[in-house]
């Protein structure tokens, strides 16, 4: 099983240990950045294009293909869905398509799409200034969600409570979004549909994040995990736990919103990551991503509820139907949280022997290193790492998890602090 996993811009050694992964269930790897460093991937299964656009690493993926046959393409990435689609085409093939890839990866194209599907979704609006949303605030009624069309982690998405605070969060949102990494991450050449900003009514009540298969005409839910992050103005998407607390009923419900929006996306076949909020009692769609969700949430979705979505990435890449249920959770108590430090230049990370040895511990990721800039709201929503506990219950797993993360220390460089 040859893959051909893609990145038009390297966003670091973030997904090495998933590329890993795919080793370790079988697939032989090969990978290809448009723009990124020497050091990522065995190098005689590694190769950078030296340019990030669409037509270069086309070309450079034909040549490859022409002399390895891939079985598959694929990314982790939210910023190489397009690219990807585009890829698979050119190369014949499995892949979504483009239309449905942009329809995914664009936060507009995508709620125009739910909204013609028939998928329950906020109240949205695409504001071009100012004026435009504080008039779209003052029709949907504060509070509202600010959110920008090709972002991901949460970066310049904020909770808006009145007229004076949009004025502040427009602004900060306008000027970060040009240099935000996830949207500077894409492959040029490619149309991603309209690049700014929206504003959406507030959903009040509790979210789960969903790892899911569409093969052909079923939607399976393959695990459902709660958010469980205290909220404020900005979103860190921090804390999550497992099994969920959703009722049997609930589940059907979820299944049914995120079913409707799969299909008004157009996908036939994918392996998603879904992630769905409840207001007055009944579920809407926050967004469907196809690709599997970011941080633990793989190892989550294998220990609480069976279900493995890299395999099933690997597995629907080539055009195979993956080892998929409907929803069935293990009973085992899992919680999750991304590290997070204040803003600054990391100057050192250490994990003590306590955490790396720890019975409880599940998932441990650092992917900062010193020298990178760790940027806060409002400038950004960057994260040094994400762990991952186990417990007998709720409570056990959510206490050994923040222990754990409490023993790991960070360091600033002093001129940053």
């Amino acid at each position: 099983m040859k893959l051909l996993a893609l990145e038009a811009s390297q966003n670091s050694y973030y997904y090495l240990p998933r590329y890993q992964q795919i080793e370790d269930f079988g697939g032989v790897l090969y990978v290809l950045n448009g723009v990124g460093t020497e050091d990522l991937w065995p190098s005689e299964r590694y190769r950078i294009a030296g340019s990030n656009h669409i037509d270069d690493l086309i070309r450079h993926a034909k040549a490859w293909h022409a002399e390895e046959s891939f079985d598959g393409v694929l990314t982790f990435s939210e910023s190489g869905v397009v690219l990807v689609a585009a890829v698979a085409e050119a190369l014949g093939l499995p892949g979504i398509g483009v239309d449905a890839a942009r329809t995914s990866r664009n936060k507009l194209i995508m709620r125009q799409a739910h909204e013609k599907g028939g998928a329950a979704h906020p109240d949205f609006r695409f504001v071009e200034d100012l004026d435009a949303a504080l008039r779209a605030a003052e029709d949907f009624g504060y509070p509202v969600i600010l959110k920008p069309t090709l972002g991901a982690a949460s970066n310049f998405v904020f909770r808006v409570d009145d007229e004076e605070k949009m004025r502040e969060r427009y602004a900060q949102a306008r000027e970060g979004i040009d240099g935000m990494s996830w949207y500077n991450m894409e492959a040029e050449g490619l149309d991603l549909g309209p690049h700014g900003l929206l504003v959406e009514s507030f959903l009040d009540g509790h979210e789960h994040l969903i790892e899911a298969v569409a093969w052909d005409d079923e939607v399976y839910l393959g695990s459902i995990v709660d958010r469980v992050t205290s909220e404020g103005e900005t979103f860190d998407d921090d804390v999550h736990h497992a099994p969920t607390s959703l009722t049997p009923d609930q589940v059907a419900e979820v299944h049914a919103v995120v079913a409707a929006g799969v299909r008004a996306q157009g996908l036939t076949r994918g392996a998603l990551h879904a992630e769905v909020r409840f207001h007055q009692g009944k579920p809407f769609l926050l967004e469907i991503a196809v690709r599997p969700g970011g941080g633990g949430l793989d190892h989550m979705a294998r220990l609480s509820a069976g279900y493995d979505p890299i395999r099933g990435l690997m597995d629907i890449s080539r055009g195979v139907r993956p080892e998929v249920q409907h929803f069935s959770p293990t009973g085992l108590h899992t919680a999750a949280m991304c590290l997070i430090c204040p803003g600054g230049v990391i100057a050192s990370i250490e994990v003590p022997p306590a955490v790396n040895e720890s019975d409880a511990l599940y998932y441990l990721k650092i992917f900062a290193k010193p020298g990178d800039l760790i940027k806060r709201p409002p400038l950004g929503n960057n994260i040094f790492g994400g762990i991952g506990a186990l417990g007998a219950s709720f409570d056990e797993a959510m206490r050994n998890a923040n222990d754990l993360a409490g023993k790991i220390e960070v360091k600033l460089s002093e001129l940053q602090k």
